[in-house]
């Protein structure tokens, strides 16, 4: 008889992702959940793998309190429920943003925590309360810390450069020099396999990355060759374009200071603690699961 495993938020691009790398190999059953107050959930399975959240909103137009609803309440509810229960794994997916909006040099689970928004900190909320509570014999806990994840589905900000780059238009943000870390949801779920069957990884915080960070620069030329296109980048003095994106704050202009931030900023993530305990490499390699990427937004 196959292992059950229930995922929460499986209707999402990882949930998706997720439910169709394990089919096969075990009873995945996916539940809607949303916080309630002073709800109890029953969880009948052997592994709880907690999606359900509330996603950074970067439009800022979310009300806070719906971020400490979905990313800590309802996870403590989840958790519960998980301690009450015969399932022995639980994954939690949280987010380097319950660590650090901004990273100088390289992101581990050393740092101490400083997020900055309401995302980010209900987040960390709801890793220091799994982290507070006491485990039952044989049960294991991981927290997972992603950087930005993508793949087949994902319509985030890897898109948007996309469709850039897609209609012939020259990158202005040359001279800025920037290196910073994807997931390849592929490895991601590579991960939460290895989590679910191998018992002798310890419960813990890990970071999730690919194990190369990319230029935004080498992510343009990966675009034009996934399109066939010769793009062209320009080296226009980082100077001139801080000035227009200032200008971009007040007046409505494609770029301003919050998305050229985005574009440049420096965010290394080391993923050697999770490496290292599963004891294998990840299988899909930076740039190729850019590429991968790249090629299902044709589709």
């Amino acid at each position: 008889m196959r292992n059950t495993i229930i995922i929460t938020g499986a209707s999402g691009f990882v949930g998706l992702n997720i439910q169709q790398y394990l089919k096969g190999i075990y009873d995945v059953q996916s539940i809607s959940v949303r916080y309630i107050p002073n709800q109890e959930l029953n969880l009948k399975a052997d592994a709880v793998i907690h999606l359900a959240s509330k996603a950074h909103d970067l439009k800022k137009v979310s009300n806070p309190i719906a971020y400490y609803e979905a990313n800590f309440e309802l996870t403590k509810q989840v958790f519960d429920a998980f301690l009450q229960s015969d399932a022995t794994v639980f994954i939690f997916l949280s987010t380097v943003k319950a660590v650090a909006d901004a990273v100088q040099g390289i992101l581990t689970e050393d740092v101490v925590p400083n997020p900055k928004t309401h995302y980010g900190i209900a987040k960390q909320q709801a890793e220091q309360y799994l982290e507070s509570q006491e485990l039952p014999l044989g049960k294991r806990v991981y927290i997972l810390r992603p950087c930005m994840i993508h793949g087949h589905g994902n319509k985030g900000n890897l898109n948007v450069l996309y469709q850039f780059v897609s209609k012939g238009l020259p990158w202005p943000l040359g001279d800025f020099k920037n290196e910073r870390s994807f997931l390849s949801v592929e490895n991601l779920c590579f991960v939460i396999k290895e989590l679910l069957e191998n018992s002798s990884i310890p419960s813990g915080v890990y970071q999730v990355a690919d194990d190369q960070p990319v230029a935004t620069n080498e992510l343009i030329q990966l675009l034009g060759r996934s399109l066939g296109k010769k793009n062209k980048i320009l080296n226009i003095p980082t100077s001139w374009i801080q000035v227009c994106a200032k200008l971009g704050d007040y007046i409505p202009l494609a770029l301003n200071t919050e998305r050229l931030q985005k574009l440049t900023e420096n965010y290394v993530v080391s993923n050697q603690k999770i490496v290292t305990a599963i004891g294998k490499p990840l299988p899909i390699e930076s740039k190729e699961g850019l590429l991968k990427t790249f090629d299902s937004f044709k589709k």
